[in-house]
């Protein structure tokens, strides 16, 4: 597993905001593509996508 891809991926995607974070969580719940994740394997996406989510929670009350 690249720690530094996964890392990048996130950071990526965070510096995009909010909304775009929301939307990509939603795609990838929905197994849609995410250009992205796209050369991801199966368990990097999941932990991109558990790293989103984990992210947004401080944002929900």
């Amino acid at each position: 597993m690249d720690h530094q891809k996964l890392t990048e991926c996130l950071e990526i995607l965070c510096q995009n905001g909010c909304d775009t974070v929301n939307a990509t969580i939603e795609a990838m719940e929905r197994n849609q593509a995410v250009s992205l994740t796209e050369d991801l394997t199966d368990d990097e996406r999941t932990i991109v996508l558990q790293e989103l989510k984990a992210i947004m929670s401080v944002y929900k009350l």
